[in-house]
This record gives structure tokens, sequence and C-alpha cells, in this order.
């Protein structure tokens, strides 16, 4: 009869721990930890531009690994990319993924659609050659290339690459240029003017070079 009161005690401490109120608490409050944080991971817009399959020359054989290439942007004017490698394809998007959202640059677009003025930009033996479009001309450009338009939300641009064909130099140039970028609103705080002289300057001579 003595252990009956300490097996009771037990199984109400058992009780509380496992089934009881607390623990449902618990449980619903960490479920709910992840679903808050995934709008904010699907804001970003992620593309895998190249992957490419390296070996490693060991004892016994060769050891595989896969090597990707990520462009991440938020549709906004946010865009970033990363490189990433492993043994798995899946891992090694994963790195770059992370890598590309650390880091993002913020890119100034002119009505939200297209770039402020012709740019140009290098990395190694890649030239990119970025151009203003108007309305409805849509991305025109190489695949990695698109792919940093497409996920930076530019909807009208000609882009043209020369020198080489690889994606990671090409990246590479487009974000060289991409950086480049100044909007008339920071070309004016550095003149001291107003954004209505850069914009009307720059107006004039496109229509004096139309003429």
């Amino acid at each position: 009869m003595a252990r009956t009161p300490n097996s009771e005690g037990t199984e109400q401490r058992r009780g509380r721990g496992r089934g009881g109120e607390g623990g449902d608490r618990d449980g619903r409050g960490r479920g709910r930890g992840p679903e808050a944080a995934r709008p904010e991971e699907n804001e970003f817009v992620d593309k895998l531009v190249h992957i490419n399959r390296v070996a490693k020359v060991v004892k016994g054989g060769r050891r595989f690994a896969f090597a990707a290439l990520v462009v991440v942007g938020d549709a906004k004017g946010r865009v970033g990319y990363g490189s990433g490698k492993a043994r798995e394809v899946p891992e090694a998007i994963r790195k770059a993924t992370e890598q590309a959202k650390r880091n993002m640059i913020k890119v100034n677009l002119r009505e939200g659609r297209t770039l402020h003025h012709d740019v140009n930009g290098h990395f190694g033996a890649g030239r990119v050659i970025l151009r203003a479009a108007p309305a409805g001309t849509g991305i025109i450009a190489g695949g990695p290339m698109r792919a940093v338009f497409e996920t930076m939300g530019v909807a009208d641009v000609v882009a043209k690459c020369l020198g080489t064909s690889n994606p990671h130099n090409m990246i590479k140039a487009t974000f060289d240029a991409l950086v480049n970028l100044n909007s008339p609103r920071s070309v004016a705080a550095k003149r001291g003017k107003k954004v209505g002289d850069i914009i009307g300057r720059r107006d004039g001579a496109a229509a004096a070079t139309a003429a």
C-alpha cells in the first residue's frame, strides 16, 4: 500500500510533462515558429544558373562533387549571386543560395521596370553592355544575365556579353555594371542640383540623338 501514492505521483508528473496542457502549448508554440518565418523566405526568387560536376583524384579512384551557381532576388531591385560546392546537388544549391542572400545589392530601377542609363561592366575577359529599353521590349539577354534581370525585377532591358561564355564571368561582369548604375536623385545630390535638371538634360540629349 505504501507504493500506491508514489506511483500516482509518478503518473501525474509524467502526465504534466508529456500529455499535459503545458506540453501541448509548447508543441503548438514551436510549430508556429517556422510558419511565421516562411513568408520572409518566400519573398526571394532564386534561379539556378549553372551546375558543374568536378572530380578529385584520390588513391583508389575519383571523388565527384558538384558546384552550383545561383542568383537570388526579390523582384524589387535587390539581387545577389553565390556559388556552392558539395557532394550532392541539393546541398550545393543550398550553399549557393545562402551565399547569394548574404551578398545582395540594391539597384535603383527607372519606373520599376528598366535601368536609368546605359552602362558597361567587365570581369576578367568578359565584358557586358547593358542598355535601358522602352516599355514592351522585354528582356533581351543571354541565359546567365537573363536570370539576373528576372530575379531583380527588370522587365525591359537589352544586354550583350562579349569576350566570354563562362557563366561565372558573365554574372560577375553584370554585377560590376549594376554597381556602377546611378539614379538621377543620387547624381543630383552629388552635384547639388535638382532632379528635374538632370532628367531634363537626359531627355533633351535623347531627343537630339533621335533627330
